[in-house]
């Protein structure tokens, strides 16, 4: 069973960041990480709506657990 959702986000390839779902098959994106983790919480809530969490492998109410990729910096 699951107890949390598990999601990473890291910076997209041009612009902004993108933000994926480890335990289910969920991708956004956002300019901002405000607007990418509000995107996240938005599009996880439409996936599961009307879903039985229970049969989903899912505990009541998980709570959203993010991951962030941070480009290292590299000094010479």
């Amino acid at each position: 069973m699951f107890y949390t959702i598990k999601a990473h986000i890291h910076q997209g390839e041009q612009t902004g960041f993108v933000a994926e779902c480890v335990e289910l098959p969920i991708v956004t994106q956002g300019q901002t990480l405000d607007e990418v983790t509000e995107n996240l919480r938005e599009a996880i809530s439409l996936h599961l709506e009307g879903e039985d969490l229970a049969k989903l492998g899912f505990a009541p109410n998980p709570p959203i657990v993010i991951n962030y990729e941070m480009a290292a910096v590299c000094q010479n």
